[in-house]
Order: structure tokens, then C-alpha cells, then sequence
């Protein structure tokens, strides 16, 4: 095998590995896209590399992370259902290449890609379980057939970042469901002190937490240990 394929195999691999472990890492998401696709760029030889991710209530898509400096660029404004190449990846699930973006009628930023000297194109799904929560983008400088391997590396890439978007979510998910049952246990203690100190029924008590969290601006939980508290320090 020739050395320049091996070294290709060898970065590849390296990429992966180096990706692999930051998402295994404490790292903030932000942190770890970014490290994505600047590394990413470096292996594909991209001259932009960019994640973009899914709003499904807005319909539209819009750039997560980057490598790319120009500020024309990064403020894009984000992709509306079925505009562009992009919304292609994400209705089919499948891998787009796009041998001259400024001569595909799919392509919307040609101002901006001419601008920034991009050419050829590969854009891959990130996929979670089949269902599609954004894109990656690999542009070249020059005009550049992609390889069946380039597209298997990138579809790899994009799989790891879909993982690590997908754990982020479920890991912010299972944060706000916890704190809503300890809301929820906290409110229940205090409305049963009210309800046996004051006589109150339970909705005036729920109602007399309520209000003082609107009137002091003080989440309900706070206010509930409060009351639980000061139960305590009087027992």
C-alpha cells in the first residue's frame, strides 16, 4: 500500500479516535461539535466544515458549529423546510454530493459560497435511530469527486455527533423531569403544613405557595423548602 494512503488511513482513524474520546469526555457539547468539525475538516481536507441541526418546531435548519471564520458565513440565515441541499439529506436520510455548489440550483448562498471560494460538496445526515436532527457539511476549495470512503468516514463522523447531540438532550431531559418531581414533592410537604397550621384546603394552600412565588419572583420549590424549613426549626 502507498505510504500517502497509509498516512490517509492512519489521520482517519487518529480523527475518529480523537472524536470517540471527546465525546466519551465531560466536555460541554459546544466544546465537543466544535472539536468535531475543525477535526473533521483536517482529515477531509475541507476548506469549511460545518454541523447544522434541526428545528423541527421552526422548520428550519441552522449552523451548530464551524471551523470557518468568516462571519458572512457563521450569520447565514438558516434554512427553511425543503430550501437548499440540505433539506434534500434530511428528507431522505442519505448522503448529497454536489460536484459545484455555484452551478446546482438546489445550492441557495451562492454569494456567499463564491465569495468564500467553495466548490465541491458532501453533505451527510446525523441520524438518531432514523430520525434526522440535522446535517454535516464538507466543502472543498477545488472541484473534488468524493470517494466512497470519504462519504463513509463523514457518515461516521456525523453518527458520533448525532450520539452525542442525542445523550446531551436526554441528559438536559432527565435533569428538568427530576427537578420537577422534587418541585412537585417539596409543594406537596408545604401545602400539608399549610393545610394543618392555617386550615387552609389544599388549593388555597397550593394557591398562597403560588402567589408567593409570582410576587417574590422565586421559583416554587424555593419556596416550598422554605416553608418546610421553617416547620422544622419551629419543631
Amino acid at each position: 500500500m502507498p505510504k500517502k494512503k497509509q498516512d490517509k488511513i492512519k489521520n482517519t482513524i487518529s480523527a475518529l479516535t480523537k472524536i470517540s474520546k471527546a465525546i466519551s469526555s465531560d466536555l460541554y457539547l459546544e466544546d465537543i461539535l466544535k472539536l468535531i468539525v475543525t477535526v473533521t475538516a483536517e482529515v477531509m481536507n475541507s476548506r469549511i466544515c460545518t454541523l447544522m441541526l434541526l428545528d423541527d418546531k421552526k422548520q428550519s435548519v441552522s449552523i451548530r458549529a464551524t471551523q470557518s471564520i468568516s462571519e458572512e458565513y457563521i450569520k447565514k440565515e438558516p434554512l427553511r423546510k425543503s430550501e437548499g441541499v440540505v433539506w434534500k439529506v434530511i428528507e431522505t436520510n442519505k448522503p448529497v454530493v454536489v460536484p459545484n455548489v455555484l452551478k446546482d440550483p438546489r445550492y441557495k448562498y451562492k454569494d456567499i459560497a463564491e465569495k468564500e471560494g467553495l466548490a465541491s460538496l458532501l453533505c451527510v445526515p446525523l441520524a438518531v435511530k432514523n430520525r434526522v436532527i440535522g446535517v454535516l457539511n464538507c466543502y472543498t476549495s477545488k472541484p473534488h469527486k468524493f470517494s466512497k470512503t470519504e462519504i463513509n468516514v463523514l457518515t461516521s463522523v456525523a453518527n458520533q455527533a448525532a450520539i452525542a447531540i442525542e445523550n446531551t438532550e436526554l441528559m438536559v431531559m432527565t435533569k428538568v423531569i427530576q427537578e420537577e418531581l422534587e418541585t412537585r414533592k417539596a409543594t406537596e410537604r408545604a401545602k400539608g403544613i399549610l393545610m394543618r397550621v392555617e386550615g387552609l384546603t389544599e388549593e388555597e394552600a397550593f394557591r398562597k405557595i403560588q402567589k408567593y412565588s409570582m410576587d417574590h419572583r422565586k421559583p416554587m420549590k424555593e419556596v416550598a423548602e422554605a416553608i418546610v424549613m421553617m416547620r422544622d426549626m419551629r419543631s
